[in-house]
């Protein structure tokens, strides 16, 4: 080998050569030593106006700095060093599971009754569980829980089974909601004629679909951060638009929109202020019946396609899918359920105004699907539901501005080590453990943080 050979030799393996602060180990170990600090400057003693170091000073002197310390440590060295005999013994308990679990799964593959007596009861749970709780509780089921598990299944399409990162769907979100208010006539533009909240609805859906696509469209080349940034400018435009055109919106001062209201001639029921419940069932219903179609879609050659544009674009046009339509097609569907969710809050909640519509609500539902599992119905259900449940079941015991810091520490911890959701689909599942064995290339959206586990 010559002497120019050995020298490119060397200088390659020099590249190569990984430092030890680059490991995946060392860099897990950091970050959890920043969520230590994070964590103790939050649950530490408020700062003054007037001493901008003594909350700093306060907490790192104190035993609380230590024991969130000496947390992060313990969570560290138990995941890095008893990961195999952690490993053993989930094997082990899967061993002796696996009879019994392969019972109950070929009962529920093979025998009806035993399927559709376990979804009964599941459905009697959602429906009567509610009743019993105060009023408070039920209050954020409706507004917050019922609300937004709407728009995080809308959203579920476009990032979860498009591939699509979208950092302002709750832009969305508002259109349904000014809808609602235009053709109930809150706003102080007059519509053509004045319909009830119901026959909003398909027209909510229609104008969210077409603002669907007329994002899309001027988009389709744009992947990755570019598209999310078009999508965050998306965002600002329909919120400083309903914010500046007060004449039109109301802007910050809002405007009073009508509740549901339903006259049939022979019998009539309107949705009033105090009992949470009506709402409820009415959002559960429109849930229901929104998952029953997109598990219809997920299934169907449309949801096919999506899967084959998230994976690879390139290769899907290759092979002869419609990439253009089919990315056109996940905007609008998202972008229809969100409008859907927009009128029921509007109805819901009477009173809307810019402020309801901030960048803030678009961030939280992106975690809400990215927690529960992207691509997962039953994730999305999940992360949502338990992420707005979250940060009120602190509300005693949290200061108020401090909640959604708890809410940021739990989504550090769950993307360095389950980075696939909580439930994540088949797919989604399959192709992190590829990416993790090295076999394929994970995109930006699903790449375990710091690369394979060692």
């Amino acid at each position: 080998m010559s002497t120019d050979a050995v020298v490119r030799a060397r200088v390659a393996e020099r590249l190569r050569r990984q430092a030890w602060y680059q490991r995946p180990r060392w860099r897990r170990l950091a970050a959890l030593l920043a969520l230590a600090v994070l964590m103790t400057l939050v649950t530490g003693v408020q700062g003054t106006h007037r001493n901008l170091m003594y909350a700093m000073r306060e907490d790192f002197t104190s035993a609380l700095f230590l024991v969130w310390l000496g947390l992060a440590l313990l969570v560290w060295a138990g995941r890095e060093f008893l990961t195999p005999q952690l490993v053993g013994a989930v094997a082990a308990s899967r061993a002796v599971a696996r009879g019994p679990v392969a019972s109950v799964r070929g009962a529920w593959r093979d025998d009806r009754r035993v399927r559709w007596g376990v979804l009964a009861g599941a459905a009697a749970l959602v429906v009567f569980v509610p009743s019993v709780l105060d009023r408070y509780w039920q209050t954020v089921l409706v507004d917050q829980i019922a609300i937004y598990v709407l728009v995080a299944i809308g959203l579920n399409v476009v990032i979860g089974w498009a591939g699509m990162l979208d950092l302002g769907f709750i832009a969305f979100f508002a259109i349904g909601a000014y809808s609602a208010a235009y053709w109930t006539g809150a706003l102080p533009v007059a519509p053509p004629v004045v319909l009830n909240n119901f026959a909003v609805l398909p027209i909510a859906v229609v104008t969210c679909l077409v603002a669907g696509v007329l994002l899309g469209a001027p988009t389709l080349r744009l992947r990755g951060d570019y598209l999310a940034i078009v999508t965050l400018g998306f965002h600002e435009i329909v919120y400083l638009t309903a914010k500046n055109l007060g004449d039109v919106t109301g802007g910050t001062g809002g405007v009073k929109v009508e509740r549901f209201a339903l006259d049939l001639g022979f019998w009539s029921y309107e949705w009033g202020v105090v009992d949470q419940l009506p709402y409820y069932y009415l959002l559960l219903v429109f849930i229901a019946l929104v998952l029953f179609l997109f598990v219809r879609l997920e299934h169907s050659k449309v949801g096919r396609a999506w899967t084959a544009i998230r994976e690879d674009e390139v290769a899907a046009a290759a092979t002869g899918v419609d990439t253009v339509r089919y990315k056109l097609l996940a905007f609008a569907i998202g972008a229809s359920t969100s409008g859907v969710a927009g009128v029921a809050y509007a109805s819901k909640v009477g009173y809307i105004n810019s402020e309801n519509f901030v960048i803030l609500l678009s961030v939280l539902v992106l975690a809400y699907v990215i927690f529960g599992g992207m691509g997962s119905l039953a994730g999305v259900l999940f992360g949502a539901a338990f992420l707005v449940w979250l940060p009120e079941a602190l509300r005693t015991v949290v200061d108020p501005k401090d909640r959604y810091m708890y809410l940021g520490a739990l989504l550090v911890v769950m993307m360095i080590y389950r980075p696939q959701g909580v439930i994540p689909s088949r797919r989604r599942r399959r192709e992190l453990k590829m990416a993790e064995s090295g076999e394929v290339e994970a995109d930006a959206m699903s790449a375990p943080a710091g690369g394979r586990l060692s």
